[in-house]
């Protein structure tokens, strides 16, 4: 199988169309076309199924499609590995996170590390959905609970807690509560039940205090940082990570001897990238960092 052939039937195969994968390999329409036609000749089969809408792979094309893309992220990997064997690290850098904490607190973090390594170039991808590392759909993730898949190297960063904050317009119209049991009687705000959550006991708002059943929230939002602007908005009480506390200054704690079930923050990578020089001065800044913060 020709290489410039594998190259254009997967550029295609992730686009859909000789359309799209043209302006992909600055190449004609026609010109993809003739590649993906030779290469269907060679191997005799279809490997693409054509209608008006556009291009689907055949079960052949899928098999032919599944290899090549691992050899291309092989290719991605050895290239970054080849430009780390200078003096300094050097090279993109994919890192995953969930929303809240990447926005409130990783991304103000990363003027300082670029000062540090200005030669890496850093993507976040703020999901609070898991991406697939072995896959390589990012270098590294920060995450709130252990890596279920085997071939993941995980290194504990740091224990984090979580309390029970209030605005202070919804504390005037409602009152303090001074007992757990008391939360019974007030508008609660949850992590959604119904998406992945970060971790297993993130919802103990519901549980903490209550008499009989588990109180009943009055909002659920599968995000973190959109729990926390309900609690700005004087909705209600939210349990809230201790990662944002510098974002609690306007809010007032509630039930301060009540703390949420501790959580552990993991830094997750290939095993493929142990080496990484990229991998190892991120890893080390964030670990220097979190021990640096009071929370």
């Amino acid at each position: 199988m020709d290489w410039d052939k594998l190259r254009v039937f997967h550029a295609v195969a992730e686009a859909g169309s000789f359309t799209h994968a043209g302006e992909t390999l600055n190449l004609s329409q026609s010109a993809v076309s003739r590649q993906i036609h030779a290469l269907e000749d060679s191997l005799g089969v279809m490997l693409f199924h054509r209608h008006a809408r556009g291009l689907i792979l055949t079960e052949q094309g899928e098999l032919l499609n599944n290899t090549v893309r691992e050899i291309f992220v092989k290719l991605v990997m050895t290239e970054a590995m080849l430009s780390e064997s200078k003096d300094r690290p050097q090279g993109p850098l994919k890192v995953t996170t969930t929303v809240a904490f990447g926005s409130t607190w990783l991304t103000p973090q990363i003027k300082d590390f670029l000062e540090l390594y200005p030669e890496i170039e850093v993507s976040l991808v703020l999901l609070d959905t898991e991406l697939d590392l072995s896959m390589r759909e990012a270098d590294c993730a920060i995450r709130f609970s252990p890596p279920r898949q085997p071939d993941l190297i995980q290194k504990q960063i740091k224990t984090l807690n979580s309390k029970l904050y209030a605005s202070p317009e919804y504390l005037k119209r409602h009152g303090m509560p001074k007992t757990p049991d008391d939360l019974d009687q007030h508008r609660v705000i949850v992590y959604g039940e119904d998406v992945p959550q970060p971790t297993a006991t993130i919802n103990w708002l519901l549980e903490v205090g209550a008499s009989g059943e588990r109180r009943r929230p009055v909002l659920r939002v599968n995000n973190i940082y959109g729990i926390y602007r309900a609690v700005m908005s004087g909705l209600g009480i939210a349990a809230l990570p201790s990662y944002m506390n510098r974002l609690t200054s306007n809010l007032v704690q509630v039930l301060p001897e009540v703390e949420g079930p501790d959580s552990t923050c993991y830094f997750v990578y290939p095993e493929e990238l142990r080496t990484s020089k990229r991998i190892a001065v991120f890893r080390d800044f964030l670990v220097a960092r979190m021990m640096q913060e009071q929370f």
